[in-house]
């Protein structure tokens, strides 16, 4: 049997997606001996790996923007040095990876955060799994962003599972993209509440008619890449992205209703009569499972009255309560997209990546404490991006000068950041 291996360092990064990805760069650029965990073979998780269309919403966060700025750098075509929200998964793979070289980030892909290593409350670092075998990786601070909160939840950290109410979570979604399109013709639909009239009716409609349950909708956005689109339209309901069985189910369920899209595309959407699949996700897209009880609980009364707290850490964060049908597909009832009444950012204070026991544990991106209300509105990348940058700036402070997360002051992380 192979020796478990033990590994020391400042910063423990589990999860690379934006959040996780914006927590390692940040810490590191700042002076913390980081590691970053990825199960995957990529970093950047739903924005690379998931095949996300576009940075959806928008936050004052200045990584956010150096990303676009670097995006921008690499783009290609009409899209050469021109700042825009559409994503190259493959450009940003190789973009993130040499950010993170260059601040000194260690990087292990292919590895599987497994449990969380522990003292009472207080949280050491964690076990992972690779091919190598396992190790035990301690840290002064173990940042949580795996989306999920897998290791707060193995820690013992109380959180509620979806809604509030029942529980239940919203829908999981495999994005793929189609060449083929005519962009002189094309139509693109960035919202459930976005419609289009066609001789044989309007399309979302004709979506539901001609799309099986529980798929039914039109999303198609741009790309950087000519005659390519991708599409947000697979759904898969009652999974619960925690569960291995279930994302099982949801991947098969997904790529099922792929070839009908194509069909319903080809047959009703101006400019989609040849369009072909040529790639899809290779990770499913989970927008909802656990909201960890921290030390404040964002709400969507904050959100909607654009609330500024003292100890605010993310800034200028916007978006809508995009809360995706959890019975079927569309948006949900609760969910308010293009007449989202409030057109001011908000801010997420530091309590909410504290979790309300652990310590020396950061929560990260969309597993922050937060209602399901609020959760649908800062769960998008360039808010998680935001909350990411905070907790990679809290983690340096605390491991740097050796204090407790909890006496750190909000401003100390927002000098870190810049905002």
């Amino acid at each position: 049997m192979t020796a478990k291996l033990e590994l020391h360092t400042d910063v423990l990064v589990l999860g690379s997606g934006p959040a996780g990805f914006a927590a390692a760069y940040t810490a590191a650029k700042n002076g913390a001996d980081v590691v970053l965990v990825e199960q995957g073979g990529d970093v950047g998780g739903i924005s690379t790996s998931g095949l996300m269309s576009h940075w959806t919403g928008s936050c004052g966060s200045p990584l956010f923007n150096e990303i676009l700025r670097r995006s921008a750098e690499s783009n290609e075509g009409e899209f050469k040095n021109k700042i825009t929200n559409i994503i190259d998964p493959e450009k940003l793979k190789t973009l993130y990876l040499e950010m993170l070289v260059e601040v000194g980030c260690k990087v292990m892909l292919y590895t599987f955060a497994e449990d969380a290593i522990c003292d009472g409350d207080k949280i050491l670092g964690a076990t992972v799994s690779n091919k190598s075998g396992k190790a035990d990786i301690y840290a002064k601070v173990t940042v949580d962003a795996t989306g999920d909160g897998d290791i707060a939840a193995r820690s013992g950290a109380e959180f509620v599972l979806g809604r509030e109410s029942d529980n239940k979570m919203q829908p999981a979604t495999l994005m793929f993209k189609v060449g083929g399109v005519d962009y002189s013709r094309a139509v693109f639909l960035g919202s459930f509440e976005s419609t289009y009239e066609t001789p044989e009716g309007e399309l979302q409609a004709l979506a539901k008619q001609h799309i099986p349950y529980p798929a039914g909708h039109i999303l198609t956005y741009k790309t950087t890449l000519p005659g390519v689109v991708t599409c947000n339209m697979t759904n898969a309901i009652e999974i619960d992205g925690t569960c291995a069985e279930d994302l099982t189910k949801a991947t098969l369920v997904c790529r099922r209703q792929m070839d009908d899209i194509v069909k319903y595309l080809r047959a009703f959407v101006p400019g989609y009569e040849n369009c072909f699949i040529i790639s899809s996700a290779s990770l499913i897209g989970i927008r909802e499972t656990r909201h960890f009880k921290g030390k404040y609980t964002l709400n969507e009364q904050d959100i909607l009255a654009a609330k500024v707290f003292d100890d605010y850490v993310v800034k200028d964060a916007y978006f809508n309560f995009d809360v995706h049908n959890i019975a079927g597909s569309g948006l949900d009832k609760t969910g308010v997209q293009k007449h989202f009444p409030q057109e001011n950012g908000y801010t997420i204070p530091y309590r909410c990546l504290l979790p309300e026991i652990k310590e020396n544990l950061l929560l990260c991106g969309r597993n922050i404490s937060g209602t399901h209300m609020a959760h649908s509105n800062f769960r998008v990348m360039p808010i998680c991006v935001g909350i990411g940058e905070a907790a990679g700036a809290a983690a340096c402070i605390s491991a740097l000068q050796n204090c407790n997360l909890n006496d750190i002051e909000a401003k100390q992380i927002r000098e870190v950041i810049g905002i």
